[in-house]
């Protein structure tokens, strides 16, 4: 049985961690909010959903931002790849819906 000096700890990390979670939950949900209105944008101007260029070079950035934060690059471009591939599916929707 851990002492309470550990629990004590692992107490205080974990509310780190939740508060970290939330936080990341809150600043995806503003990030899809945005992605919406780029969807809408190019759903009434005809634009693809996919902007593979533009994918491209935030890969790159996110790559070195993640070095940069001691977080494997690998990792965030995973993460990325991830989110990009549920915006286009969004964008897809909104084409369709305009259509």
């Amino acid at each position: 049985m851990p002492d309470s000096d550990v629990t004590a700890q692992l107490t205080r990390l974990r509310k780190s961690i939740d508060n970290i979670d939330a936080a990341l939950v809150h600043l995806l949900a503003e990030r899809f909010k945005c992605t919406q209105e780029v969807g809408h944008l190019k759903a009434t101007h005809g634009l693809p959903a996919a902007d593979p260029s533009r994918e491209s070079q935030q890969v790159e950035r996110l790559r070195a931002l993640a070095e940069e934060s001691e977080l494997d690059p690998a990792f965030a471009e995973k993460w990325f790849s991830f989110v990009v591939a549920e915006v286009i599916h969004h964008h897809e929707q909104i084409a369709s819906e305009r259509a």
